[in-house]
């Protein structure tokens, strides 16, 4: 496990409670040499299965909403069990007490909800996931292993207002937006972490947000970058190229840039990705596969057809092509000075601020926000 993920008052949970205990016979880890996932069977290569099953890494658990059949992978993993230092480092975010009640969101394989349920006892632990399947085999598994946590098969978006109010809430599901439902059901000064980010790209980060006195908001940092599979009702919608891409090239505006591909784009995790997605509100940027010694990347407008591509060449400007209503490479490129000129600040010199009406995106302090649009308005 990553050095620092796993803290001393976790440690006996963590060795009590073992993520082999709460993972499928057939399971699909994530190879980090290959780069892929790939189908391991404990029937059929038990040594393997137990040393992917022990390891810091992502196991895919179900494919394409449970209608995958087969041992190869599927479309679309929608559910898995996090690597354990991710687990970890939000469990500690999540700062759990002595009697707390929590509230999780996306059960998952239950191995969560056990940790919690070894720290706090399993009447203290209440957890919601959407798909009937995985909710049964989770609360068989917890019940095996002698948790008798209530897991409750629902929407998590909602949360659980039967048994209100919660200390702590925990998301094991993507967001992008948080619920208002979320901070009515935590008490005053309660907690509630969970990974949020944009539709900009898949990647999140973990906010930590402590509910105000008056129960009117909830505001914090995020506290570093993570990516995880999206609650299913904030699934980033349809974006199809050939939707956008539709016109010749006198509807285009054709113009250079010489922000390079590396300053744009970082590496894994890279802030200005996120930062991005903060400052350009209802967009969808793809990166394209290198070819040729060019990387094309693409921006789709999600309430409208706007396009833009930036072709990114070593050693030289790069062109961009711009249609639509809205110049999203312009939008992008100023994000990217901003970003640039606020000295380059990582996830941690984030925050966010969620009211009834609206949530706020902020830097250094929740003093001078700016309203992230709601990405799924009713």
């Amino acid at each position: 496990m990553a050095d620092g993920a796993l803290s001393s008052d976790w440690a006996p949970s963590y060795a009590a409670v073992p993520r082999s205990a709460f993972l499928p016979d057939l399971m699909w880890p994530f190879d980090m040499a290959a780069g892929t996932s790939v189908a391991v069977s404990r029937t059929d290569t038990p040594r393997t299965w137990f040393e992917y099953a022990d390891s810091d890494v992502p196991v895919v658990t179900q494919w394409d909403d449970g209608t995958h059949t087969g041992t190869a992978p599927g479309l679309v993993p929608t559910s898995s069990a996090s690597m354990p230092s991710v687990v970890f480092r939000m469990l500690q975010d999540l700062d759990v007490q002595p009697g707390n009640r929590v509230l999780e969101i996306g059960t998952g394989t239950g191995w969560n909800a056990a940790l919690l349920a070894h720290r706090l006892g399993a009447e203290n632990v209440v957890t919601v996931e959407v798909d009937d399947t995985v909710a049964r085999r989770a609360r068989a598994r917890l019940e095996r292993f002698g948790f008798a946590v209530k897991v409750v098969h629902g929407d998590g978006y909602e949360g659980h207002p039967v048994t209100v109010p919660y200390d702590r809430i925990i998301a094991t599901a993507g967001v992008r937006h948080i619920p208002f439902a979320w901070i009515e059901q935590t008490r005053p000064t309660g907690l509630i972490v969970a990974p949020w980010g944009t539709h900009h790209s898949n990647d999140d980060a973990v906010a930590r947000l402590v509910v105000a006195r008056d129960g009117a908001s909830a505001s914090g940092h995020f506290t570093g970058p993570v990516e995880f599979m999206k609650l299913r009702s904030q699934r980033l919608p349809s974006v199809v190229h050939g939707d956008y891409v539709t016109g010749g090239p006198a509807e285009r505006v054709e113009s250079w840039t010489g922000i390079t591909q590396e300053a744009f784009l970082g590496g894994r995790f890279s802030p200005q990705r996120f930062a991005l997605g903060l400052r350009v509100p209802n967009c969808h940027s793809v990166v394209a596969e290198r070819r040729g010694g060019a990387t094309p990347v693409w921006f789709y407008g999600l309430t409208d057809r706007s396009w833009a591509c930036v072709l990114f060449r070593d050693g030289t400007p790069a062109r961009v092509w711009q249609a639509g209503p809205r110049r999203l490479w312009e939008e992008a490129e100023t994000a990217h000075r901003w970003w640039e000129n606020e000295g380059r600040p990582g996830h941690e010199r984030f925050g966010l601020t969620v009211t009834g009406s609206a949530q706020y995106a902020w830097l250094d302090t929740p003093d001078h926000p700016w309203e992230i649009p709601h990405p799924h308005p009713e």
